[in-house]
C-alpha cells in the first residue's frame, strides 16, 4: 500500500479528533480523557508544522503537529510534539517517516527544540523518538494519576543541529 503525507486542512478535522479518540482509548498515548472538538484542537496547535498521513484510498491514517511549550517570548522555539497513527497502520514504519518530515517542517519554521512526554509503556513511540535523535531527559515518576493509577511521563527532546 501506498502512502502520501500532506499539509492538514480542517477538513481533516473529523478524521483527526477519530485517531486521537483511539488514541485516549488504547490508554497509552495521552493523559487526556476526551478528545476535544475540532475547534478547541485547532487553537491548541501551532498552524505551522501540520500533517496527515493519507492511504492510497485518501483515507487519513495518521497526523502529526506541534503545540507551543509555553506561551513566553524566550521558547517560542521549542514545541511539544503530537503524531498519532491509526491502529490499522502502527507497526509499518510510517511513525517514522511522519516523524521525519515534522522535524524538518519545524527547522524550516524556526524550532530548535522539539519535546515529548511518553508513556514508558509506549516502546514503540520512544523507539522512534531515539532513532530520529531525541534524547532521553528523565522520568517524571508518578506525575499524574490516570484512571486511578498514577503513571510515569519519559521527557525526550531533540536539539536542531540546523538552528
Amino acid at each position: 500500500m501506498n502512502y502520501e503525507i500532506r499539509h492538514m486542512h480542517a477538513e481533516d478535522g473529523k478524521r483527526v479528533i477519530e485517531i486521537f479518540k483511539q488514541g485516549i482509548d488504547g490508554g497509552n498515548a495521552t493523559f487526556d480523557k476526551d478528545a476535544p472538538n475540532w475547534e478547541n484542537w485547532d487553537m491548541t496547535f501551532f498552524h505551522v508544522c501540520r500533517w496527515v498521513l493519507e492511504d492510497e484510498d485518501e483515507t487519513v491514517v495518521g497526523w502529526a503537529a506541534l503545540k507551543p511549550m509555553s506561551s513566553r517570548e524566550c521558547f517560542k522555539g521549542v514545541a511539544e510534539v503530537s503524531i498519532y497513527l491509526h491502529d490499522s497502520v502502527q507497526g509499518k514504519g510510517l511513525g517514522t517517516v511522519l516523524m521525519k518530515k515534522l522535524i524538518l517542517d519545524s527547522e524550516e519554521h524556526g524550532f530548535w527544540t522539539l519535546q515529548s512526554g511518553i508513556f514508558p509503556e509506549n516502546e514503540a513511540s520512544i523507539a522512534i523518538h531515539s532513532k530520529l535523535g531525541f534524547r532521553t531527559v528523565g522520568t517524571r515518576e508518578r506525575i499524574a494519576e490516570m484512571n486511578g493509577v498514577w503513571r510515569d511521563v519519559v521527557l525526550m527532546e531533540r536539539r536542531s543541529k540546523v538552528l
